[in-house]
This record gives structure tokens, sequence and C-alpha cells, in this order.
């Protein structure tokens, strides 16, 4: 009897020393670009993009990747908007051999004194691996799509995404779609057990019904695959990640304009977490982890959005390989890093000489962990699972409840005969007290500069116009932004206007 005891504890013990924790982040970049001097988007052309805009932005994205599992970063990072390298070398890269080769050179020196036209040729995810390196995050493999093209063309797409694992990678497939990059797949292998991962970045427009189309087309060849995967084996462990251009509740948000979405309706995803252990849903949407009015990585004239996605299958719920961990979905939001005063992101700036900036989309993660049991026939007990419909309205950003006393600066804080008009500005919440200007539309002249006074309130916009003439005093509080070479205060809310 007490030999068996023992062996039962000797058993529990090692299965506890299988289970492997582990992290997955979904991270857009914004346009993470290389250096080469090639590039398609007039933004990052040499004349406003140069080695040290990258360096900027490469650290950046280091900076917020080590904020996560005690500074050594998630197991698995989903990235998107990496671009595609437009002069590419002979042969693939071999990542782990350039790591080797400048092992004892750090990335300020690659893109600054010690530059060479050897440097230049890298593609950005091999500045960004090398950026990870030096910072102490390593392991990574690197997973990279071998198509480019959209479903159909010869023409070059500008981005790609890109996969970084520290797990063994067995097999890499990129499946090209219609007009929008390809979907890469990966499979890895976590203590034994395989693990697809899918990383995503359909068409742009979430609100738009044309575009809408296209990715109903993005979501079938992925649905296609993922049929695939599911036939052969119903609870195989499956994270469908990236950025899908469409909200978490796609088909009702929009269900006056648009008749059949790609998330919901083609792929699936959905909101009732006891589902998937049925036979007609297999998906489960992490958004849904949160409470409503917390769901939200990206914004868009006042509102939250959920462009950034991450999904599970069944499989993530059984107690055969790898497993989610109940209500373990966040957002990676880290005030004072990417995010600004405002709680929104510090999305990439050009401006200056190094830039500024993240992204214009928070990370997402999820937590993960390998179990032993080997039984597909049991579910992981859960914790207030959801089975909310998706909410029809958007969460508004709630601009009434900025701190606009402790956030905004004020002309005592501006040094004397100072311009605002800068990058160290941009972004930041001003206490206004001006004249209007004499233009058609409102502005207002402050600190010898004269600035666009903008709400995406129309009916805001409005009653400002209506209340002042030229020459009035106008006082409001202010976000100084940029749009198309214009100099412009947003004011955000009604209660910023003093």
């Amino acid at each position: 009897m007490r030999f068996f005891i023992r062996l039962v504890c000797t058993l529990a013990l090692v299965a506890v020393a299988q289970a492997r924790p582990f992290m997955v982040m979904v991270y857009n970049v914004e346009n993470l670009h290389d250096v080469d001097g090639v590039a398609q988007f007039e933004d990052y052309q040499p004349a406003r993009y140069s080695k040290a805009h990258a360096l900027t932005k490469l650290t950046n994205i280091a900076k917020v990747v080590a904020e996560f599992e005690g500074g050594r970063g998630p197991d698995v990072i989903l990235f998107q908007e990496i671009e595609v390298d437009f002069t590419p070398g002979k042969s693939t890269p071999d990542y782990e051999r350039i790591l080797t080769r400048y092992a004892g050179v750090k990335i300020e020196e690659m893109l600054g004194a010690k530059f060479t036209p050897e440097i230049g040729d890298l593609p950005a995810e091999a500045l960004l691996l090398k950026t990870l390196a030096d910072r102490g995050l390593t392991g990574y493999h690197v997973a990279t799509p071998d198509v480019v093209t959209a479903a159909g063309t010869a023409r070059k797409l500008e981005q790609k995404c890109v996969v970084f694992t520290r797990f063994p990678v067995k097999h890499v497939r990129a499946h090209a779609t219609e007009n929008a990059r390809a979907i890469l797949e990966v499979l890895v292998e976590v203590d034994g057990a395989p693990l697809y991962l899918f990383d995503n970045h359909w068409k742009s427009g979430a609100g738009d019904a044309e575009t809408e189309k296209t990715r109903v087309e993005n979501a079938r060849t992925l649905r296609t695959r993922l049929t695939e995967i599911l036939r052969a084996d119903p609870n195989a462990d499956v994270i469908l990640g990236g950025d899908f251009n469409s909200q978490y509740n796609q088909s009702r948000r929009y269900a006056r304009t648009m008749k059949e979405t790609g998330l919901n309706d083609i792929l699936g995803s959905q909101g009732n977490e006891l589902a998937v252990r049925g036979t007609t849903r297999d998906l489960y949407n992490l958004w849904y982890e949160l409470p409503a009015g917390q769901r939200g990585s990206d914004t868009f004239r006042g509102e939250w959005g959920t462009l950034m996605q991450i999904m599970i299958s069944r499989g993530l719920y059984d107690y055969r390989g790898v497993q989610y961990v109940d209500n373990s979905f966040g957002v990676a939001k880290i005030a004072g890093l990417n995010a600004d005063a405002k709680g929104l992101p510090l999305r990439w700036s050009g401006d200056g000489a190094a830039g500024s900036g993240f992204s214009d989309h928070f990370p997402i993660y999820a937590k993960f962990i390998t179990v032993p049991d080997g039984r597909a026939d049991r579910y992981l007990p859960l914790r207030n699972a959801s089975a909310e419909p998706a909410a029809v309205a958007a969460t508004k950003i709630d601009y009434a409840k900025v701190d606009l006393e402790k956030t905004a600066l004020t002309l005592a804080q501006i040094p004397a005969d100072a311009s605002i008009r800068s990058d160290a500005y941009k972004g930041k919440i001003f206490r206004v007290d001006g004249k209007v200007a004499k233009a058609k539309r409102l502005g207002v002249d402050f600190i010898g500069e004269t600035y666009a006074v903008w709400s995406y309130d129309e009916a805001l916009r409005t009653k400002l116009r209506a209340a002042h003439k030229a020459g009035d005093t106008i006082r409001f509080y202010g976000e100084l932004n940029q749009y198309r070479e214009r100099w412009q205060f947003i004011i955000h809310d009604a209660s910023w206007v003093k």
C-alpha cells in the first residue's frame, strides 16, 4: 500500500514537472521597416525614415516585449506589419547565423557607427531578433512566409506576418488570400504536443461593407485550412491570432450593412465558451474574457476597437497537449510606456530626427499550459464562462474621465519662445486660452501660432463654430495633433470646453 501511495505521489510530481506554462502575444508593430532605403510607403523612404528611426522603433518594441514573463518575453509572438524585404538576398536568411555574426556588436552600433551595406541588407525581422537578443530576450526561432503576394496576383505586398517562437518548429506554410497578407501557419511542438499557430492580417476597413467582401474571402482561406485540421483531429490545439481588421462582434455591430461577415459568419468566431465542447462550434474568441467596457486595443474616432484577436479551438480546453489558462487574456496597455496619459495607444510617429512612439495597436496576450493527462474527453472547469451574445454597441472612449488638471500642460510648463509644433508635444493635452483665428474653419491663435480646432463630435464642432467668431476668446483643453501637415487641437469631449 505504501509503495502504491509513493508511486501515485511520484507520478503526480512528474506530471507537475511536465506542465509548462507559456504566453502567446499578438503584436501589430505598425510598419516595422528595414534600413535598405527601399520602401513602398512614402513615410518610410529615406527622406523620412532613417537608421535612427528604425532603432527607436526596434527599441520600443523590445521594451514592450520585455515587460512580460519576468523580462524574458513571451515564448510565442505573432507579429503583423513587418515589411516585406524588397532587396532580398540570394538565399533565405539564416537568423541564427545572423545573431552569431553580430554577437559582438550591439544593434545601436549596427545602425550607427558600424553600419555596413551588409547590415542594410538584413530584413526587418532580423533586426528585431537582434534587438531582442541584445536585451536578453533570446531563444527565438523565426518563421516567415514564402508567399508575399495576394492570391491570384503577382504584385508583391508591402507587409507580412512573422512568428517568433521558442518552441521547435515542425513546419511553416503560407496561405495566399485575396488582397491581403498571406496567412502564416506555424506548427510548433510544446513538450511533445503539436500546437498550430495561425498569424493573420486581413484586409483593412472594418466598418466598410465593400471591403468586408474581401475579409470574407480571407476568412474562407483560413476556415478551409482549419476545417482540414479539425476533420483529422476535432480536438487539435489551434490558436488563431493577428489583426483581423474586424470587430469581435462584427456581424452584430454592422448588421444593417453587412449580410455576411468574415470573422463571425465564415470563420465562426463566437462568445459562448461552453459551446466549443459540442460539435457545431469549434472556436472561442478571447475578447469575451473581459467585461464589455474593457474590450479594446485600438481606437478610431472616439471609439475602442478590437481589430486584434486571439481565438482558440476546443482542444485548448481539454486535458491533452496544450490547455488555455482560464481568464488569462489581457491587453498589453502599459502606463508610461506604450499608453499615453489618456490610456490610449501611443502610436508611432516618424517626426523628428529619430521618431517616437510604439504602435496604433496595443498588443494582446493569453497564457497556456501543457497538461500530461492525455485526455481529450475531459474539459477544463471554467470560472465565469462566457455565454453572452456579441454586444452591438461600440465602447466609447470616456474622455470625460481624463484628469485634465493632472495631465494638461499649461503655459507655465512651456519654455519661453518655444514652439510646441514638435514631436515632443504631439499627443499631449494642453490648456488652451487664445483668440479665435481669422479663417473659414475654426482655429485658435496660441503661443504665437495658429492651430486648427477639431472634434470628432460633429454636433460639438457645429456648436463651437456657431458660438465663436474671429477675435473672440476661446478656452478649452485640446490634444495636440497633426493631420496632413496641419497642426490642430482635438477637443475630445464637451466637458473639455471651458
